[in-house]
């Protein structure tokens, strides 16, 4: 009897962080290097610093993973665009880390990716074609993620390829605002979908902005080529604003601020939630009729992007970065969905272990 005594008086003399249970242990944020920028800014916005993490690759190609501080009973959140410039190394690291704090026995791991790769191999669409989407998400799942908030995924049933929660944040409003507090004042304006596929998103801003809506519908040769554009609405003396989830080789959008103009629009701005910029994207836009192309910082820009004029960029960090607040603290992220110009508190000193 006297030894449990004394055992349990060495017990109460533990620290007080001994004794708290796992979910007072706080927040940790790591990244990759597909765009520290960003995750610094998110970080930033939150009132933390980021983890100690050395990412890199070995002489024979292969990517190396140092977690430098300990992560046991923390919640996680790492911060991670699988997108280009070197998407496979981009989503190795993602992948490889998250299996590094689950084997250091994080509590909960949050993937955050701004820009989700492989996102438009989402079906079958021709014999023999893979479904790239389902085989990262599944990829992800078995590294050990447990949840996944992410932006503008190229297609909604993408959150379905997964057996855990997704949070699929939304630029619209983000989108909406440039819209309001740069275009709108300068004359009557359209918001016009560059084809089919984004009539839905263009409508919802369409109708938030209370303006028309007018659709361009395109024929394609084959990817990223398109042959021939019809325009479906009237943007006669008006000001079109093209629409669309992804600026990749900008060959639509240069395309169709041609047809906009020959149709009678007096100009043309084009807003996209991620910026790709493959291949000659940079030179069809410093060469296109296009007054702005507005895209967020979703994915790091490179020199060449940086470079242009016509390129302009919306900050993601804010909405992001309350995005993980919510999560950590267990609080409803609805309320980001439709939210234009938010105001987001920082973590104070006490919250950081809620």
């Amino acid at each position: 009897q006297q030894q449990i005594r004394d055992i349990n008086l060495r017990f109460d003399a533990m620290p007080s962080s001994f004794n708290s249970p796992p979910s007072n242990r706080g927040i940790k944020i790591f990244t990759g290097s597909s765009h520290p920028e960003l995750a610094n800014s998110i970080a930033t916005h939150l009132g933390l610093t980021l983890g100690k993490a050395e990412v890199g690759k070995f002489s024979n190609g292969e990517t190396s993973v140092t977690i430098g501080e300990s992560v046991r009973d923390f919640d996680v959140f790492i911060i991670q665009s699988t997108s280009n410039p070197n998407v496979n190394d981009n989503l190795m690291e993602l992948l490889i880390m998250t299996d590094a704090v689950k084997r250091a026995s994080a509590r909960r791991i949050t993937a955050v990716i701004p820009s989700f790769g492989y996102a438009r191999q989402d079906k079958k669409d021709k014999s023999r074609a893979p479904i790239t989407s389902k085989l990262v998400a599944n990829l992800i799942e078995t590294a050990g993620v447990d949840r996944l908030i992410c932006l503008d995924l190229h297609a909604s049933q993408i959150q379905g390829f997964f057996d855990l929660p997704v949070d699929n944040l939304y630029a619209e409003g983000m989108i909406v605002t440039y819209i309001r507090e740069n275009i709108m004042g300068k004359g009557d304006i359209v918001v016009v979908s560059p084809d089919a596929g984004g009539v839905k998103r263009a409508k919802a801003i369409a109708d938030r902005l209370g303006v028309d809506l007018a659709i361009i519908h395109k024929e394609r040769k084959r990817a990223n080529e398109v042959d021939n554009m019809t325009l479906v609405g009237d943007v006669d003396k008006r000001i079109a604003i093209l629409v669309d989830d992804m600026a990749d080789t900008c060959g639509t959008m240069k395309m169709g601020a041609e047809t906009l103009l020959k149709k009678g629009a007096t100009s043309v701005y084009a807003l996209c939630s991620h910026g790709v910029f493959s291949g000659q994207a940079v030179k069809s836009i410093q060469e296109s009729s296009l007054v702005e192309m507005v895209v967020t910082n979703s994915i790091r820009p490179s020199e060449e992007t940086k470079k242009c004029s016509k390129i302009k960029y919306i900050d993601v960090a804010p909405i992001l970065a309350e995005a993980i607040r919510r999560t950590h603290a267990g609080e409803s992220i609805s309320y980001l969905f439709k939210v234009e110009k938010p105001t987001f508190p920082k973590f104070l000193e006490g919250d950081r272990d809620i």
